[in-house]
């Protein structure tokens, strides 16, 4: 079995369109059209993370970030891939 990964995202909310992709820093970042407000950005942008990389939003755990666009996501179970998965929504080559 697979150990944990930790990922970290960096949430724009309130953007037009939801959007998982680019870099901020070392950070994946995740536009989503939901305000900030009472943790509905922070659900939106764990339901589109799961989406963009093929997963189950119950595979994702908030670790640290509930009120800060800096995030720690866990993700239970990891596909071998999910280095390319992030790397290829970072838009690295």
């Amino acid at each position: 079995m697979t150990q944990p990964i930790r990922l970290a995202i960096r949430v724009k909310p309130g953007a037009s369109r939801t959007v998982v992709g680019g870099s901020h820093g070392d950070t994946l970042v995740v536009a989503v059209s939901a305000r900030a407000v009472e943790g509905k950005a922070t659900e939106a942008a764990l339901r589109a993370l799961a989406d963009a990389l093929g997963l189950r939003r119950r595979d994702l755990r908030l670790v640290t970030g509930a009120t800060s666009r800096d995030k720690v996501v866990e993700i239970e179970h990891p596909p071998a891939d999910l280095t390319q998965r992030v790397d290829m929504l970072r838009g690295a080559k």
